[in-house]
């Protein structure tokens, strides 16, 4: 359970957000779990050196789910630019065969998708994240991600 609200010196607020994004390709690295549990500490380290809390991560086949609590300098922009761009230089250093299937030196789509907390509670998105995709490691779409 998050629903923690930060004092900060001037100021008080909530800045969580459900993040999801892909790879560049349709190829699945992350059916192979060495890469899955790279990616997964990457973007937990990414996090940390930026200042930013991960409540709940889920590394998918085709697609990676992360709910974080930003600090209020940073804009969700450039969060993902820095959980993305950190994870994919981990990514490549220590499996550089990967760079074989991302020809074009990019791992991650440039696409996102970003939800606040404001309009779901942080519980229903920690939920979705933690145990609804939790035995359908086989998942391929997106198509069931449900309204929350």
């Amino acid at each position: 359970m998050y629903d923690a609200l930060k004092h900060l010196s001037h100021s008080v607020g909530q800045n969580t957000y459900h993040l999801v994004w892909r790879p560049k390709w349709n190829w699945d690295p992350f059916k192979f779990d060495k890469v899955r549990r790279l990616c997964e500490a990457a973007i937990r380290n990414a996090a940390y050196r930026s200042g930013m809390t991960i409540i709940a991560l889920e590394v998918m086949p085709d697609h990676v789910h992360c709910f974080a609590d930003l600090p209020p300098s940073l804009s969700v922009a450039a969060a993902l630019q820095r959980l993305k761009g950190f994870s994919a230089y981990i990514l490549f250093k220590n499996h550089p065969w990967l760079r074989r299937y991302f020809r074009t030196g990019h791992f991650w789509s440039p696409g996102k998708f970003f939800r606040s907390v404001g309009t779901v509670t942080a519980d229903a998105v920690t939920h979705y994240i933690n145990e609804s995709n939790r035995g359908d490691r086989t998942q391929t779409f997106l198509t069931r991600y449900p309204a929350l």
